[in-house]
C-alpha cells in the first residue's frame, strides 16, 4: 500500500528520496511528524534519528520509523537512534494514521508545557 493511499485527506505528505533531501526540507519545512524509513537508499533512516535529536531545532519533531526491518534488534537500534515510534510493513492504514496522530498530540502537549 503506497503511503498517501493509507493517509486520510487530514494528513499531507511530504517525501524525500535521500537522507540529504530530508535534512534539506526539515530546514525549511517543519513537519509535524517525520516518518522515515530505516534503509533510505546507500543511507540509514537511523542516521536521519540522530541528526533530529542532536539538532535543537529539530528537538521536538517526532520521528516514527516505518520499515520492514522486524527483529527486536532493529527496534531497539531504531529507539536508540531517536526515534518515538518504529512501525513494521505491512501495516494496517487506520493504526498507522492514530499513531501518527498521537505523535502530533505528544509533540503540540510538549511544545505548549515549554
Amino acid at each position: 500500500m503506497k503511503m498517501q493511499q493509507a493517509l486520510d485527506d487530514s494528513i499531507v505528505l511530504r517525501s524525500a528520496t535521500t537522507v540529504a533531501e530530508a535534512r534539506r526540507d526539515l530546514a525549511d519545512h517543519m513537519p509535524d511528524v517525520l516518518i522515515c524509513e530505516v534503509c533510505i537508499g546507500q543511507a540509514s533512516g537511523l542516521e536521519l534519528c540522530q541528526f533530529i535529536r542532536s539538532t535543537p531545532s529539530l528537538y521536538y519533531l517526532p520521528v516514527m520509523l516505518l520499515t520492514s526491518l522486524a527483529t527486536l534488534q532493529d527496534k531497539i537500534a531504531g529507539f536508540e537512534a531517536g526515534a518515538d515510534d518504529y512501525v513494521v510493513k505491512p501495516f494496517d492504514a487506520r493504526h498507522l494514521v492514530a499513531r501518527i496522530r498521537l505523535l502530533s498530540r505528544i509533540k503540540r502537549l510538549e511544545q505548549s508545557e515549554d
